[in-house]
């Protein structure tokens, strides 16, 4: 499959549904006021981490932030590194807007638009440190597997944009479905499991406890994190 058959197979195929949301007065006012500065577009192409961020600093990318409580306590926890964020619904998007305003935070940009299009058009390869999927749509009805974002030429998508050693860190409270993201990773080609093979890995202290996992876990869930590092490309001898 070629990049544009591959781009054209995930514009077909969601990975998410646009919920209606209503946004909030001051998340209205952060995304008029603060947008300008820390938005992102598909439309303006390839990005410079150095030019966006003003600064030469790992990069982080987190796909599908929700509200924006764990990113906004990550880059307060690492001010030295850079933090990209990609969210498709508006009150997610506003109120992570917010919460960078309230802690005077520099170092978070945001994309409001599809993973799959800013992967493809904005962020250059071997560039990243780690890509983060804290959460996604599990998709448990079996006839909506195919809707799951994590899947072979995913993986080898994240793969191109991750530098040699960095990290793609996937988190879900759904068995199946961490069942599934590691039957896929273990068979993508250029990563190692952190853990050791079709090992989970414990919750790093990076990923923050967001209130959704609390919950969840309040009422028995599991939670299952899966960390695959990009390995050093063989060359034939």
């Amino acid at each position: 499959m070629t990049e544009t058959e591959n781009r054209q197979h995930h514009r077909t195929i969601r990975s998410f549904v646009m919920r209606a949301g209503r946004t909030t007065l001051g998340q209205e006012k952060a995304l008029q006021e603060m947008w300008p500065v820390f938005g992102l577009e598909v439309k303006d192409g390839l990005i410079d981490f150095c030019e966006v961020f003003g600064r030469e600093a790992p990069t982080v990318l987190e796909i599908g932030f929700g509200m924006g409580e764990s990113l906004v306590s990550m880059a307060k926890a690492a001010p030295e590194m850079n933090f990209i964020g990609i969210e498709v619904h508006k009150p997610g998007v506003g109120r992570l807007l917010s919460r960078i305003a309230e802690e005077n935070l520099t170092n978070i940009r945001i994309y409001a638009e599809d993973a799959i299009e800013v992967l493809a058009d904005c962020i250059p390869d071997n560039s990243l440190h780690t890509l983060q999927l804290f959460f996604p749509d599990p998709w448990h009805k079996k006839k909506h597997h195919k809707r799951r974002i994590v899947q072979a030429d995913f993986a080898q998508t994240i793969k191109a944009k991750l530098l040699v050693g960095g990290c793609f860190h996937m988190a879900t409270d759904w068995q199946n479905y961490a069942e599934h993201m590691m039957e896929v990773m273990e068979q993508a080609a250029g990563f190692n499991n952190k853990a050791g093979v079709n090992n989970y890995s414990p919750q790093p202290e990076t990923r923050p406890v967001t209130k959704f996992q609390r919950r969840g876990e309040k009422l028995g869930h599991g939670v299952w994190d899966l960390i695959y590092q990009r390995k050093e490309q063989q060359h034939p001898a």
